[in-house]
């Protein structure tokens, strides 16, 4: 019998040939895809970056010069200054206590006045230290009687010793008892100073001039001169004092400063920039502070208008030289690069070239330049944001601000919207410019061709 192949095996097996064509098919139709979208993509994207930099190009106006402001370097006396920040602090702050235990009867200050020194501010009772005294001066009344009346028989003694009609020995100890008794009378005495001392105590006085805080005790009340809290607080405000630090670096600066003279130092008010009070350097601490590197120093000043208010926080600015026939340039002239400072100078024919510069010193407003500026040169205080060295500039007055732009335009115009041959827009915008259904706002003023103003 002939053998025959089973034609469901035949089938089966030209099926999965063709299975496996059909999906190499498909595989190779998504890669093609893929990398088709891959390629449009790339394709899309770099023509956005050609449009947008022919439109950048077509925008920019490289043959405009830059307007900007410039300055011509001042040759003065600049005088150098360190700055610090500092504490405000009494000059004198004394407790007011009393020095006697009794009751307050009376307090004639208000508290936040003015007082003068050895003004009275309060009184104790002085009933009981009034008889202290009295007791005294009596005591010393009563030594004084008796020794007149030994000085009298002293002077017989001698008499009758000197006639020999009586002991020499009894003169002698006679005259001891009346030294005795003279020098009971200098106790005396100095029990009635200290009885009057006393007394004076219960009359509370202010030790120095000054103003008076709040009061600690009211009237009527038993004070004792062991009470830590005292009467009030007298703190002297004219003149105050500051104290301030200085970086550890700066002590040389300083000595070699103070050597010379009495040095100068100005106090800033809130703003930081205007000086409240000038005054004087009246010491410096003997040691640098180990936990900030700082040394400190003491200032004193007049306080005229009381500006200045114990344990405020103030700038403070020491003046230690004044540099002669220094070049200076505004401090916005000098800018800073990769490789340091520099200014932007304008040449003869207004084109800028920026040189390096070295800076002395520099403060908000000025800035003093010790090499890279000549005296007759110009350089530029603002519009930086349009220039690059070697550029053009058009130098405006000080007066006026460099116009707003020079950079790109603020207004866009749509691709393939022309206005007329030049392709410059010249139509002003109009405040009763209309809508129009399907196109853009059209410009009441007129253009060169008729063109739109684009908003």
């Amino acid at each position: 019998m002939l053998f025959k192949p089973d034609l469901g095996e035949k089938a089966k097996a030209a099926g999965e040939g063709v299975a496996k064509v059909a999906g190499r098919a498909r595989r190779r139709t998504v890669s093609i895809a893929i990398t088709l979208l891959i390629v449009g993509g790339l394709a899309y994207l770099g023509w956005t970056a050609f449009q947008q930099k022919k439109h950048d190009a077509s925008r920019a106006r490289p043959d405009l010069a830059v307007p900007v402001l410039a300055a011509t370097p001042r040759i003065q006396d600049m005088p150098v200054y360190l700055d610090g920040v500092g504490t405000v602090r009494a000059l004198n702050t004394v407790t007011v206590r009393s020095q006697v235990d009794g009751k307050l009867i009376v307090i004639n200050f208000t508290e936040g006045q003015d007082v003068k020194k050895d003004d009275v501010l309060a009184e104790i009772d002085p009933v009981i230290y009034q008889a202290q005294y009295d007791q005294a001066v009596a005591k010393k009344a009563q030594d004084e009687a008796q020794l007149a009346n030994m000085r009298l028989d002293l002077t017989r003694y001698q008499q009758l010793a000197a006639s020999n009609a009586g002991s020499k020995q009894q003169a002698d100890t006679q005259r001891a008892v009346v030294a005795q008794q003279e020098a009971l009378i200098k106790a005396d005495q100095a029990a009635i100073d200290n009885a009057k001392a006393t007394l004076g105590y219960t009359k509370i006085v202010a030790p120095i001039s000054g103003r008076v805080g709040l009061r600690q005790v009211d009237q009527g009340n038993i004070i004792h001169a062991s009470d830590a809290t005292g009467l009030v607080i007298i703190t002297q405000l004219q003149p105050i004092a500051v104290q301030f630090s200085l970086p550890q670096q700066q002590i040389t600066r300083v000595n070699a400063a103070v050597a010379k003279g009495t040095l100068e130092v100005d106090v800033f008010g809130n703003d930081g920039t205007t000086v409240v009070d000038a005054g004087k350097l009246t010491g410096i601490d003997n040691q640098v502070d180990p936990t900030t590197g700082t040394l400190k120093l003491k200032a004193e000043f007049q306080n005229g208008h009381f500006q200045l208010w114990p344990g405020q926080f103030v700038n403070v600015r020491l003046k230690v030289e004044t540099l002669s026939q220094a070049t200076v340039i505004p401090t916005s002239a000098v800018q800073r690069g990769p490789l340091g400072t520099f200014s932007y100078v304008i040449g003869s024919d207004n084109t800028v070239t920026a040189k390096p510069v070295t800076v002395t010193q520099q403060d908000e407003k000025d800035a003093v330049i010790a090499k890279g500026i000549g005296p007759t040169d110009r350089v530029v205080t603002t519009g930086f944001a349009n220039l690059s060295d070697g550029a053009k500039v058009t130098i405006s007055q000080n007066e006026q601000a460099p116009a707003a732009d020079i950079a790109p335009h603020r207004r866009r115009s749509k691709r393939g919207d022309q206005g007329n041959s030049n392709g410059e827009h010249r139509g002003k915008r109009g405040e009763g410019r209309q809508k129009q259904s399907g196109s853009g706002a059209q410009g009441n003023g007129q253009s060169g061709g008729n063109a739109k103003a684009q908003p």
